[in-house]
């Protein structure tokens, strides 16, 4: 079985969004493979729009002209991926990133291209065309480029079949499936479509559900049909949204498990909002991001970068290799807030995991406004007097007596492993 921890990498939407290109994703996987393969990290994903020639911005062009073969097959603009011309499609660049050690990941919307269906192209392998598998009144409120594919027409399966056995012959190991995941039930009869090709194409391939938030109640479908889906819509570099995910990940903290994982989204730390030139980065603190990275791996959410990762300074590297943090992320178990209590101006929220083999993993966050010192008697979580404590994210280390103290500034976290 695939994705047995949570898998880890890079998507080019935070900071390319519809305008990435073969260049920048050959240079974020170089970097990949010599600064942060050793730690895990393996998959670069192409997002949304590699077949829209005009993309320029995060934002999408209303019924642009798309990149597509005979049969309504989105293909890579050559313009933006030289090495797709020809037909080629994506297969050169994954041989690419394969090379690396690496792992290659494409976007796509659900459905049919709209173009397909007004221009009746075939469905491979049958004698029908797209016009008569598409449901015109199945339509993404944010982009143009698709209609949903009616599940119970002839030649809907045919059609996902055969963009899966495409995609299998480019070497593509990951799928972010977007306009999907918070569609249920409406879309429920696409996605066991979809998912049902994926896994007949001959190759293995991550499935990623977007965009959130995932709905509970359909958790036993995700579960069934993908091996990672969004439980938030997109996440940006913001406290507000930073302090909603605890109860997001309280909600979906249960779920995770081998080969299926909530996904708290991606992370935008680093060299953000690229497009045209222009330099942003984060707006997260340090103590924030350390927050973000510690919540991402006691939930076990995956781990998917956003950053232009060339430009990343030697602290934000230290984020994303920081080896305590990534084993929790990685070997984690039974991942569960304590309690969560305000005192004046902070406000605690505490969390805790197991490690095989032994120790606990105590994380205690101050969420609130003020900094400020918490602490927790060590019985609350089994644990005898004369225990040794490590914090992760700065290595220092003491021996306890009966009760742990942690000076946390406000929006930040001290995260100990306890033996």
């Amino acid at each position: 079985m695939i994705a047995q921890t949570p898998p880890m990498g890079w998507n080019s939407w935070d900071c390319w969004g519809a305008a990435v290109n073969e260049e920048t994703v050959r240079r974020n996987a170089e970097y990949m493979a010599r600064r942060l393969k050793p730690f895990g990290w393996e998959y670069v994903v192409v997002d949304i729009q590699w077949y829209e020639p005009g993309a320029v911005s995060h934002d999408y062009r209303p019924f642009a002209e798309l990149e597509m073969d005979a049969y309504g097959r989105l293909l890579p603009a050559p313009n933006r991926f030289p090495s797709a011309a020809g037909g080629r499609g994506f297969a050169p660049l994954a041989e690419y990133v394969h090379s690396l050690g690496l792992k290659f990941g494409i976007h796509i919307m659900r459905g049919i291209p709209r173009m397909a269906a007004h221009r009746r192209l075939p469905v491979l392998g049958t004698d029908k065309t797209a016009d008569e598998i598409a449901d015109p009144f199945s339509i993404c409120p944010w982009n143009s480029d698709m209609y949903g594919v009616n599940a119970g027409k002839d030649g809907a399966a045919a059609y996902y079949e055969s963009i899966f056995r495409l995609y299998a012959a480019w070497g593509v190991d990951f799928i972010k499936c977007d306009d999907i995941a918070r569609e249920m039930p409406r879309c429920e009869a696409e996605l066991r479509l979809l998912s049902r090709a994926l896994r007949g194409c001959g190759r293995e391939m991550v499935l990623s559900l977007s965009p959130g938030p995932a709905l509970p109640e359909f958790a036993p479908l995700y579960r069934e049909t993908a091996n990672m889906w969004r439980i938030t819509d997109d996440f940006w570099d913001e406290w507000k949204p930073l302090y909603n995910m605890f109860a997001r990940a309280e909600m979906w903290c249960a779920y995770a498990e081998p080969g299926h994982w909530p996904d708290a989204d991606m992370l935008p730390i680093g060299p953000i909002r690229q497009i045209e030139g222009r330099e942003n980065r984060s707006r997260f603190t340090e103590e924030e991001a350390r927050t973000m990275m510690t919540l991402w791996a006691m939930l076990r959410s995956p781990l998917m970068i956003g950053a232009d990762m060339p430009g990343l300074t030697a602290a934000e590297l230290s984020l994303l290799t920081n080896r305590g943090i990534l084993e929790l992320h990685k070997n984690g178990r039974l991942p569960h807030p304590l309690y969560r209590m305000r005192d004046g101006g902070t406000e605690w929220i505490l969390w805790t995991a197991r490690l095989p083999g032994g120790g606990t993993v105590l994380a205690v966050f101050n969420a609130g406004e003020k900094d400020g010192a918490h602490t927790v008697p060590l019985d609350h979580l089994g644990i005898a007097a004369g225990a040794k404590a490590q914090e992760l994210w700065s290595g220092e280390t003491a021996f306890l007596g009966d009760t742990l103290t942690a000076a946390v500034p406000h929006h930040g976290v001290r995260v100990y492993r306890i033996s």
